[in-house]
């Protein structure tokens, strides 16, 4: 592990983040010229709703009986909602970059059998990224806003605004997103000692607690209904994270002697 002054980390910090900035930006661009084709495609679960089965197929998107418009009610509404999409959408087609500048940063201060961690480490993050937020669009969008739009409202119209709805539909995904990379969280520490997967495993009931005072905080709607839609897969993310630090064997037990015997060397 290479020591350097807090110059040269901040130079490395300014460097790794201007390459994320600049990857961001292109991606923003891009995105923005093919906002309206994205703008379509996040109104899908407005306008469709999934029905599961036990037959083939098992599971199928139907168009919905009551479909929503949306109208935008202040005249910039409508291009901060191309700005909103475009930003987002160029987040996540950034986030392989992003990720492997946060590796790089973070790099310097592990050991050389840790640095080969470096693809792997962006490739799981970034799929597992994806897969939160493609399982929130698919699967929890749908029933959120049905379950939204039909409870309770047989003697009300909804009129929703195209940026609220936007905001809704982006906080779901972002958030699915993030939770979903509960399993590297949970590697890192046991991998850095903070914690044990045998800890981890005896304080499951307080992990299910947090998951639903984190879905509470990440879900855009107060109701029950949704904060579950959130919480149960944090729940069994945690789970599948103490198998895969299981399986990556946790702290190296000689970690504090190695790095001991070679900061002696340097």
């Amino acid at each position: 592990m290479d020591k350097q002054p807090i110059t040269e980390h901040l130079g490395e910090l300014r460097k790794r983040i201007l390459i994320s900035v600049v990857t961001l930006a292109i991606a923003f661009a891009v995105c923005f010229y093919y906002s309206e084709s994205i703008f379509s495609i996040l109104k899908m679960p407005l306008q469709n709703i999934l029905k599961l089965s036990f037959s083939k197929p098992y599971f199928a998107f139907e168009p919905t009986k009551n479909a929503v418009e949306l109208f935008f009610f202040e005249p910039a509404e409508a291009l901060w909602m191309h700005f909103k999409i475009s930003f987002i959408a160029g987040f996540i087609l950034s986030t392989p970059v992003i990720f492997y500048e946060v590796w790089k940063f973070i790099s310097p201060g592990l050991l050389l059998k840790e640095k080969r961690y470096a693809l792997p480490f962006v490739f799981v993050t970034t799929f597992l990224f994806l897969l939160g937020a493609l399982f929130c669009f698919i699967i929890v969008l749908p029933f959120a806003i049905n379950f939204l739009l039909t409870y309770k409202t047989e003697n009300m119209k909804p009129m929703l605004s195209v940026g609220k709805y936007i905001d809704f539909c982006m906080k779901f995904i972002l958030g699915f997103g993030a939770v979903f990379e509960l399993p590297v969280l949970l590697v890192f520490l046991t991998k850095m000692g903070i914690v044990t997967t045998e800890f981890l495993s005896r304080n499951r009931k307080y992990a299910a607690l947090i998951a639903f005072v984190i879905a509470a905080m990440l879900t855009p709607t107060p109701d029950a209904f949704n904060q579950t839609l959130m919480a149960v897969p944090i729940i069994l993310l945690y789970e599948v994270g103490i198998i895969a630090s299981r399986l990556m064997g946790g702290k190296d037990k000689n970690r504090a002697e190695e790095n001991l015997s070679r900061d002696r060397k340097v």
